[in-house]
């Protein structure tokens, strides 16, 4: 197979907890030829979606981790699979982005994830799809919805919509003397819309990541518990990642969503929960590959490429 990954620039991999690097380790060892290509490089001509892209070859050297041979115009169904491994922010670009690989889907390239369901799944509000496994949660400009959120529920977290690894979120409570400033400051000025949920204390037994793929969950999650003094998980925020089996709650509502979002074309998905409750549906590089594969045996990235093996020949 003939695999390309459009990511962000290789040198940048953090390559001991990246699953993006673990996925191509893995389609290596199957003797696939892994091509790579940035987001800029994809164009649109003569009515047919290309790329510029590069092979990549994996020198096993933990610094050095690759080798790019120059790159060469393709069409996108010149490739087995177009593996969509951009990180966000999702902005215009990565918005135009979407349009040219559905184009491509169009002329039969396979792409993954769908590129209209990731357009149309916003991490954070596409959880109001499934009100039953979600806390009290509330999206808004304006400012008195959100003091008023926060004088009901007494404590909540306040984050960006197009955030990523924990930045831009806050804990606020009643009396909170800078909230007006932090719902100016992140809602800037009222020009940008800011989610408020219930705060959960089950943060602090951790944040779980669990991946869906093609449908079906990975037996384990990775719980990412706060340091001290911190209310975010996320790994990019100092949070430890702890793997654990999923507990019948976290099956349930994997269970659920996996068949739906999966007949999206959501072949890998990450959902973020807390305690008993959904906040996040991650449909654009969903990550954790490393830290579940190293503290379970269960290889991640060997099953995701079973997945795209068995979609991309149909």
């Amino acid at each position: 197979m003939r695999l390309l990954f459009v990511v962000d620039p290789p040198e940048t991999f953090k390559i001991y907890k990246d699953s993006t690097y673990v996925m191509m380790v893995e389609a290596a060892a199957r003797g696939y030829a892994i091509h790579t290509c940035l987001q800029e490089d994809l164009l649109l001509a003569a009515g047919k979606v290309h790329a510029h892209a590069s092979r990549l070859t994996l020198t096993g050297d933990k610094k050095a981790w690759f080798t790019l041979e120059p790159s060469a115009r393709e069409v996108l169904t010149a490739f087995d699979a177009v593996i969509m491994r951009k990180d966000p922010p999702f902005d215009m670009e990565y918005f135009y982005s979407t349009h040219l690989l559905e184009r491509a889907m169009l002329q039969g390239a396979k792409v993954f994830n769908n590129p209209a369901a990731i357009r149309s799944h916003s991490e954070k509000l596409s959880i109001a799809e499934f009100p039953q496994f979600t806390a009290p949660t509330l999206a808004t400009r304006r400012g008195d919805e959100l003091r008023a959120f926060v004088a009901e529920h007494g404590q909540a977290v306040f984050k960006p919509l197009d955030g990523m690894g924990g930045t831009g979120i806050f804990r606020v409570g009643q009396g909170e003397p800078n909230l007006s400033v932090i719902i100016e400051t992140l809602g800037r000025d009222g020009h940008e819309t800011i989610m408020a949920q219930k705060y959960l204390p089950a943060i602090a037994d951790g944040d779980k990541r669990i991946l869906l793929i093609a449908g079906k969950p990975v037996p384990y999650c990775l719980a990412r518990i706060p340091k001290a003094g911190e209310t975010r998980g996320n790994l990019a925020a100092g949070g430890t990642g702890v793997a654990r089996e999923l507990t019948a709650r976290d099956r349930e509502i994997a269970e659920t969503l996996g068949p739906i979002l999966w007949s999206r074309g959501l072949l890998l998905v990450g959902l973020d929960v807390i305690g008993e409750n959904l906040t996040e549906i991650n449909v654009t590089s969903p990550t954790c590959f490393q830290e579940i594969t190293q503290q379970t045996g269960c290889n991640v990235a060997a099953l995701f490429i079973d997945a795209v093996e068995a979609a991309a020949s149909k």
